[in-house]
């Protein structure tokens, strides 16, 4: 079961204010708002990794040119 608050929103120039109860305290104070169909949605915000962005990247058909070409061959190293 969800427990619900009515809260009254507090107007403050061309911005609202929203007082969360402490119960629903977010450990952030960073959060992405939206609407989606006349709802309003709150969540905190969560810095994706960069695996994560990569894997929203569309793939890179160009091909690389081979930068070694040319390079004369590395010595060997004796430790």
């Amino acid at each position: 079961m969800t427990t619900e608050y009515r809260v009254k929103l507090i107007q403050q120039g061309n911005s609202q204010t929203l007082p969360i109860p402490p119960e629903l305290n977010l450990n952030t104070t960073d959060v992405i708002i939206r609407q989606e169909n006349g709802k309003l949605i709150i969540e905190p915000y969560q810095k994706k990794s960069l695996l994560q962005v990569f894997s929203t990247l569309e793939p890179i058909d160009e091909e690389f040119p081979d930068i070694d070409a040319g390079l004369l061959p590395l010595d060997d190293i004796e430790l």
